[in-house]
């Protein structure tokens, strides 16, 4: 099963504020079109907020967490309605799935969001994703679907992420950068953030998102979304905008589940002999070469492992809270507080 990603941003769907309802009809025909050459797609969408507040009439995009959330909660209504309308056109059904972070976080609703994403696709009915902004503030104030976008694709294992947006790729002095083997410093300086109107991210969370899908072994292609059948095209094979190669060294999907998925709740320094052991011995991370912690964590919890300079080794779970390793050194634990098998270093 040949599996697509398609996430398009607010700023296709809803420019100035306001959805548009030709480019949802043409989407959904889009979509159809590439299952119609052996894809199974699933849609990340957003413009919830933007629907909200064109309806109750907000001029500008608030600031303050409980309207945000309001807006979202009246505009996601509208925003499935529209998509919902669309698929009924050509007989075909759609699904809402509302998620955050704390759905990639927790490993057991981790693997029951996968297992309905599978389940619908198998019965031939498209996923449609969104953040859940009408209880998160997290995914209000910092996330984007970008990153959810990402995360999904390594959910389910999917082969290609098409990310829309409202340029024709990454460009380099004017000029789109066609393929790009390695998200690196040098890739990473060719933009800058963005945060306009009713729109969160830019570029810079699609390198984010970059990192994430190409790091699992999916290809991400960023194009523009108001190019006509752009994802059919792209999925008939169509070279267009900017395309992420995946990465040959794929880390285990429990790995990569910590690294990507896992909220970091702390911070954990280490002496320069347990970062020897780790990172050259593949060691596991024991009690005595703890220097200091920071944060307040918990068991399972995933935290950030950085040497005495302050330099971030990787991140990993933890078998004991911040409190338990408090004079850590002094203290007899019957085991590790980072087992390797639950670490991952920083590339």
């Amino acid at each position: 099963m040949k599996k697509l990603i398609v996430k398009v941003g607010s700023s296709i769907i809803a420019p100035s504020g306001k959805l548009n309802h030709s480019l949802v009809e043409g989407l959904v025909k889009d979509i159809l079109e590439a299952e119609k050459l052996g894809f199974k797609v699933v849609l990340v969408t957003s413009g919830a907020i933007a629907c909200g507040a064109d309806r109750l009439g907000a001029k500008k995009k608030p600031s303050d967490t409980a309207s945000l959330m309001a807006l979202a909660s009246v505009g996601q209504i509208i925003l499935m309605d529209a998509y919902a309308a669309q698929f009924k056109k050509h007989k075909k059904s759609c699904a809402q799935i509302l998620l955050t972070w704390d759905d990639f976080d927790n490993r057991k609703r981790f693997l029951n969001a996968k297992n309905t994403i599978n389940k619908l696709l198998s019965l031939d009915i498209t996923p449609i994703i969104n953040e859940n902004d009408a209880i998160s503030f997290d995914e209000i104030k910092f996330g984007d679907n970008d990153r959810l976008s990402a995360l999904v694709s390594d959910l389910i294992r999917a082969q290609t992420l098409l990310i829309l947006s409202d340029v024709e790729g990454l460009l380099d002095k004017g000029k789109i950068v066609n393929t790009v083997s390695k998200i690196d410093e040098k890739v990473s300086s060719l933009v800058t953030a963005k945060n306009k109107g009713f729109t969160s991210g830019g570029m810079l969370t699609k390198l984010e998102a970059g990192k994430i899908a190409t790091c699992s072994g999916i290809k991400m292609i960023i194009a523009s979304g108001r190019t006509e059948r752009v994802i059919s095209r792209i999925a008939n094979g169509e070279s267009m905008g900017t395309t992420f190669l995946a990465s040959e060294a794929i880390c285990k999907a429990r790995k990569r589940w910590i690294a990507f998925s896992k909220k970091v709740k702390g911070k954990i320094y280490i002496d320069n002999g347990a970062k020897e052991a780790i990172l050259s011995r593949g060691r596991s991370l024991l009690c005595v070469g703890i220097t200091k912690t920071e944060d307040d964590f918990k068991r399972g919890d995933s935290v950030e492992v950085l040497d005495e300079a302050g330099n971030v080794l990787g991140c990993g779970l933890v078998n004991y809270s911040s409190q338990e390793l408090t004079g850590c050194r002094t203290k007899k634990f019957e085991k590790e507080v980072i087992h390797r098998d639950n670490f991952v270093g920083k590339e």
